[in-house]
């Protein structure tokens, strides 16, 4: 931040200079973060001829103020050679990209869409529609297309031989009343890969180029549309594999997280600005309220502390669960499986009285509580000759170290058997061998409608089970006890009956812990009075941090690495 004044001072000299060199902004753009660097480039258009003098310029070194976005810069932007915007980021203001975005690959849809984005776009669709209106009884010709914007039009495409590829349906959204904020034209054509490629085909012909994974979130990221927290969220949203995921992502998209870390920036801003005052004007300002400034840290604090409680939950929404059901054979684990997902899907795993009738793994999907989960049912572990049922066994035995959760299955008929114990005891010493942390296991003792309740407690004496669940596969009795017990072990008991607004991915949960640990950090320098000079690193490390996670200072390698994820047409 000592820097900035001196690197003002530069970026003027360098561009209002009457002298021959060729300098451009362009050999500055590895010194800032993206947002600073665009708008850098606005105030100093970029020229490859020298700028003639200016009569009079004046430089001003104005203090950090909660309204500047980007005074926070990475500590290595200013130390790299390379540019922090990749080659089709420099791009997006000049070029027009078009892409298929409705999906591809399965059954052919009634209606499928091709998207143009970028200053071309109405012009190159004008050279491929051709709509079927006339005006005064005249056909309109080649790019004499001028559309309203959100007026829907009916019409052809026309490929380069003037051939037509299909009748579609034009929608402008011409800008900034766009997703991207550039001129959007998205073409409604038929749903068959034939049709939707023809268009496509036509459209790269007459401009336009195929967009990038994820291009069009990237230039409404880049546009101001979103910021990089919402836009991350578009991802999540398309990937969604829940409702309460859907919702989730829902939430982030219309602002709940970005209006959180705004706020919590802004006051890191605040704080910033007055302890720097006072570092340069000490004795012309009223001392600092110590009991405030605390008061705020905790504040803060206990915001960030809440968001990252969302963390484990996200995870769970985006991969979801997997439950192995393990046991000997003949104790009822296929019927478990298919008692529990009947509502779902049909059964899914064959059952019968002979044992060791399932031989390979069987899986099922089900949802508890907005959480995808698929159910793994297995062979039934027991000693054996059999070089298929021995292969199925191995089998069972790698997905319960893999699980995590796993659910030993036992017969009220039996009871607690010398196999079951051996059994047990293989699993713990398995899972302690090949995983670091110890996935909880879950005894059901199944087939309760065949034995005597007075029994069933001497089935769980002297085991370590985290819960223990009576069930019969064949009423579905138990089945919602086993799944309260399988929140309360995964820590999903105390989510709310709706889900969570909103939650943070592992990148942004990683920006908040580097946030928790600044705000820490102050509240000690703070209580050791430590001079105010060690309080603005602190702040800006926490404002540079969440600055991170809505992209206002942010590298090129992280851009890529979360639009890269997306699939293209979005």
């Amino acid at each position: 931040m000592g820097h900035l004044p001196a690197m003002r001072l530069l970026i003027s000299h360098l561009h209002w200079s009457s002298s021959s060199s060729s300098t451009t902004l362009f050999s500055l753009r590895p010194l800032f973060s993206i947002p600073t660097f665009h708008k850098l480039y606005f105030l100093f258009p970029l020229s490859l001829k020298p700028c003639k003098p200016r009569t009079k310029t004046t430089v001003s070194h104005p203090r950090l103020t909660p309204n500047d976005t980007t005074l926070v810069l990475k500590k290595d932007e200013r130390l790299e050679s390379r540019s922090v915007i990749p080659e089709h980021i420099e791009g997006t203001s000049t070029t027009t990209i078009a892409a298929i975005v409705t999906s591809l690959g399965g059954p052919p849809s009634a209606v499928g869409i091709v998207r143009l984005s970028g200053p071309e776009a109405v012009a190159i669709v004008a050279r491929v529609f051709r709509p079927a209106r006339r005006k005064k009884g005249k056909t309109l010709g080649s790019g004499s297309w001028r559309p309203t914007s959100h007026v829907v039009e009916y019409g052809v495409v026309l490929d380069h031989h003037g051939n037509v590829v299909d009748e579609v349906l034009a929608i402008p959204m011409l800008a900034p009343r766009s997703y991207t904020r550039e001129d959007v034209v998205e073409l409604q054509c038929h749903g068959s890969e034939v049709c939707l490629r023809r268009v496509l085909r036509a459209c790269l012909e007459s401009g336009a180029r195929l967009a990038e994974p994820g291009e069009f979130t990237l230039r409404a990221f880049l546009n101001g549309r979103l910021d990089l927290s919402q836009a991350e969220n578009v991802g999540k949203l398309i990937s969604a594999k829940s409702i309460a995921a859907a919702d989730a992502a829902l939430a982030g998209i219309q602002g709940g997280f970005s209006s959180l870390v705004r706020s919590l920036r802004i006051q890191c801003i605040e704080l910033l600005t007055d302890i720097e005052a006072r570092l340069d004007f000490d004795d012309e300002m009223p001392a600092l309220d110590l009991n405030l400034i605390m008061d705020k840290i905790h504040g803060m604090s206990r915001d960030v502390e809440n968001a990252l409680e969302t963390a484990n939950y996200d995870q769970l929404l985006q991969s979801g669960l997997q439950i192995a059901i393990i046991g000997r054979p003949n104790v009822g684990k296929s019927s478990l499986l298919n008692a529990w997902s009947k509502n779902v899907q049909s059964e899914r795993a064959i059952v019968t009285e002979v044992a060791g009738t399932t031989r390979d793994v069987v899986e099922a999907s089900v949802s508890i509580h907005g959480i995808p989960v698929t159910l793994l049912d297995t062979a039934g572990i027991r000693e054996t000759d059999d070089i298929v049922e021995k292969i199925g066994v191995e089998r069972s035995e790698a997905v319960a170290i893999s699980a995590d959760v796993t659910i030993m299955t036992i017969s009220a008929l039996d009871g607690w058997t010398s196999e079951d114990n051996r059994l047990f005891n293989r699993i713990i010493s398995n899972k302690k061998r090949f995983v670091e942390s110890s996935t909880p296991v879950i005894l059901v003792v199944n087939k309760i409608d065949c034995a005597p309740s007075a029994c069933t407690d001497l089935f769980v004496e002297g085991n370590s089970f985290s819960k223990h669940i009576f069930t019969c596969a064949v009423t579905g009795q138990g089945i919602s006890d086993l799944e309260s017990a399988i929140l309360e072990i995964v820590g999903l008991n105390r989510i709310p009956a709706g889900g969570r607004r909103w939650t943070v991915n592992q990148r942004q949960c990683e920006q908040l812990v580097r946030t928790k640990e600044a705000l820490a950090r102050l509240k000690s320098s703070i209580e050791e009075e430590i001079p105010l000079d060690f309080w603005t690193i602190d702040l800006r490390e926490a404002a540079l941090a969440l600055g991170q996670i809505s992209g206002e200072d942010i590298s090129e390698e992280v851009l890529t690495n979360i639009f890269g994820k997306f699939c293209i047409g979005k």
